[in-house]
């Protein structure tokens, strides 16, 4: 199975799992992981920006890396799935969790 259909097979199974688990609009929580020297963590806090998102940044133990939990308010899952898509494009290396 290549992995554009293991993706694909992924967001499907998250939609479905958001549609049964929450009201929707609801809040939803982003968890991501970037190296700290790069731009990934302003790359992500620009993605979120327009969105009234509540953003905090965790360093890790040797500073080698940052998680990125992001707080946001969002219409469906669909949205939330954009999102996921949206920073996998745009931020180089990130790892979403």
């Amino acid at each position: 199975m290549d992995s554009s259909k293991k993706t694909d097979e992924f967001y499907e199974k998250l939609k479905a799992q958001l549609y049964d688990t929450a009201l929707w609009p609801s809040e939803y929580l982003y968890k991501f992981i970037v190296v700290s020297s790069g731009t990934g963590i302003k790359d992500i806090e620009d993605l979120f920006n327009d969105l009234g998102a509540v953003i905090t940044t965790n360093e890790s133990k040797n500073g080698k890396y940052t998680s990125v939990s992001i707080n946001v308010r969002l219409k469906n899952p669909e949205a939330v799935i954009a999102k996921y898509k949206e920073v996998a494009e745009n931020v180089e290396g990130v790892i979403s969790l």
